[in-house]
């Protein structure tokens, strides 16, 4: 029987929501394994909107489910009504929404708090024993979902990581087309876009990564 895995997804750009290179690359590697793979998001207001060709802030309010529906051509579903039992692992692609509208990392750096219903379907995976997968600048979130000594990264970034220690992570530099495993808490991550300088090169830690978590279903089950 194929892996399914739950992507969760925070809208859709770079700059206010998903990374689009980071959710594609994950979803056409989980494709290329066989996988099946079903987008999340909250059905919730974004933090803000950015003009993705000026980087400035646009007066108008968007949905992160309905701005995360274009990535999944649609196919997606309100966090509110997802379940951890219906699938084998989980996966967060980066993007500044990660940052912004699934945390507040972004505006509170290490005095950020996370979106309670994003807290308990992450620790819903955690208690099952199921893999967690996150890129990029999401796995500032770790220390508070996976408690303290939980180990990450989020590339060398040294502001990222020490804000990352400072919420009572453990923060190991790892170059782009690496990942960080932490086999205790089942919890893999790699710097995607926060090292990279083009979509292939984001592509060798981003599918080392889908690739660890498909093996730790296989290895545990």
């Amino acid at each position: 029987m194929a892996k399914k895995i739950a992507v969760l997804l925070s809208g859709c750009g770079v700059y206010d929501g998903s990374e689009i290179y980071e959710t594609v690359l994950t979803l056409l590697r989980l494709d290329q394994s066989g996988a099946e793979y079903q987008c999340i998001a909250p059905n919730d207001a974004m933090m803000h909107v950015i003009n993705h060709m000026t980087g400035e802030e646009m007066p108008e309010s968007r949905n992160i489910l309905v701005e995360a529906a274009r990535l999944a051509r649609g196919n997606i579903i309100d966090l509110a009504d997802a379940k951890a039992e219906e699938y084998d692992g989980l996966i967060l692609p980066g993007g500044f929404g990660a940052a912004k509208n699934l945390c507040d990392f972004a505006v509170k750096g290490t005095e950020m708090s996370i979106r309670q219903d994003v807290i308990d379907f992450v620790r819903s995976f955690h208690k099952a024993m199921k893999p967690v997968g996150l890129m990029c600048i999401a796995p500032v979130m770790v220390p508070q979902i996976f408690g303290e000594k939980s180990i990450c990264t989020i590339g060398t970034d040294p502001d990222v990581a020490s804000a990352v220690t400072a919420m009572g992570g453990e923060h190991q530099d790892r170059s782009v087309d690496d990942i960080c495993v932490d086999a205790v808490n089942k919890v893999v991550t790699t710097p995607a876009y926060m090292l990279a300088s083009g979509i292939f090169d984001a592509s060798k830690g981003i599918f080392a990564l889908v690739d660890e978590v498909l093996s730790m279903i296989k290895k545990y089950n």
